[in-house]
Parts: C-alpha cells; structure tokens; sequence
C-alpha cells in the first residue's frame, strides 16, 4: 500500500521580499530567516525589479510593500496574471481594502511586529501546504468530510455537506448552513482550497456554493434556501459547463 505524502515535508516556500525602504528589507529578512519554512530568493526595492525576479523564478510567497515609487505594489500585483501569495506591507492603513480586493493573505501595518510577522507567514504557509496537498494522489477525495471552524477559543466540527454556502465579508468568511451561521476569520481562497472542487464552486468573488444544494438558476442568480447567490458573468460559461450541462434533462 502506498505510505501518504507528509505534507510537511514538501518544500519550503520561495520567498521574495519588495520594500523600496533597506531598513525595512532588513527587518522583513531578519523575522523570515527564523522561520524554517521560508527560503528567501530575492529582495528589491522596486515593482520592476521584483517583476523580473517572478518571471526567472518561482516564487511562491511575496511580502510586498504597497506604496513605492513608479508602480505601486497594488498595481504592481493586478499586473499578475498568476501571481503569488502575497502579504502586503505598508505604513498606511487606508490601503487595507485593497489587499482584501486582490485576496491578499494578510495586510501588515508598519512597524511590523515579529508576531503579525509569524501569524501572517503561517496563514501562507497554510494556504501554500492546501495546494500542494491537493496536487497529491488520493484513494479517496471525499474521506475527510469533517471541517473545523475556529470561532475565538472554540473550534467547531461541521460537515461541508452542511454547508450551503460561504459569503466573503472583506477579511471574514460566514459560513451559512440550513439553520445557522458561523463568522470566521479567514480568506475565501483558503476555504476554496480546503474544500472539495467537484462539489463547491465559485460563483462571485464573494460567494462559495455548495452545488447539491442548488434549487433553481434564474438569469445570473442561484437560489439556495431562500437565499439569492449572484453567478458572475465572467464565471457563468464555465458554471453550466461543470454544473449544468451533464445533467440538464431536456438539451
């Protein structure tokens, strides 16, 4: 029988740091060498530079300060078309929306505190180790049914046949079930890749479905239990493509 994979054992993430600032260069290496599973590629003190760095290497995590000359870090990042996981650095709190726009894994405000540091490397690391999990051979997809949502002290064991769907509330998620629902603190992405694919869908930048709890499609809005799940134009083709049409009764 074939022993699982240890997905702690994969890879550390290659990092590359971008701050226009040394000093802040030096403060965001001296917090990453101590973490065991970062490896730093790359620094540079601008968007140019770093674009370079992206497109020689693999890069898989990026901490990447927002407000630098020329191109700012969020231009910088629209720019990508498969772009890294990403933490956005800066000292100006305004800004905020936009890392939660551009699904950021965490927003850190300067000066940088060695925990926000760890605390933001480790949800990387998370969504870094979903990935990989997910590119590992399976006997069976569906045998973990059980998911935990931390809720303050309290974890709480759900099954995510429960779940009807999940809305994106800037940098929370609620996860709405048949009869309630759970405020978490935690990106869209990640739950996206917690997930199983052949049974959640992503149909709006805010919204997750559960697509077996689905009971009517009107135009571009998904009725579940009452509630209206808008379908974006830019996802429709491909939701009727994996939802609909091998199951569509009168072609």
């Amino acid at each position: 029988m074939q022993q699982p994979v240890d997905i702690n054992l994969v890879t550390k993430m290659k990092c590359l740091l971008v701050d226009d600032e040394p000093l802040a260069i030096e403060g965001l290496k001296f917090y990453a060498e101590k973490l065991d599973y970062i490896e730093i590629i790359g620094t540079c003190h601008t968007a140019i530079d770093a674009m370079e760095i992206i497109n020689r290497h693999a890069v898989d995590l990026m901490f990447l300060d927002i407000n630098m000359p020329d191109l700012s870090g969020v231009d910088f990042l629209e720019t990508l078309k498969n772009p890294p996981l990403t933490i956005f650095t800066t000292a100006y709190s305004e800004h905020a929306i936009d890392g939660f726009r551009l699904n950021a894994v965490d927003y850190l405000l300067k000066p940088i505190s060695v925990a926000r540091f760890v605390q933001a490397a480790q949800r990387a690391r998370a969504l870094f180790m979903q990935k990989h999990e997910q590119a590992l051979p399976k006997t069976n997809n569906h045998m973990n049914r059980e998911i935990y949502l931390k809720q303050g002290n309290e974890y709480i064991q759900v099954q995510w046949s429960e779940i009807l769907f999940i809305e994106s509330m800037q940098n929370y998620i609620i996860v709405h079930f048949q009869d309630r629902k759970i405020t978490v603190h935690q990106t869209m992405s990640a739950a996206e890749l917690l997930l199983p694919q052949d049974i959640f869908f992503r149909t709006h930048k805010s919204f997750l479905i559960n697509i077996s709890r689905i009971e009517r499609i009107r135009g571009n809005t998904i009725l579940i239990n009452g509630h209206e799940i808008p379908l974006s134009k830019h996802r429709r083709e491909e939701f009727f493509q994996v939802v609909v049409d091998d199951k569509l009764f009168n072609k």
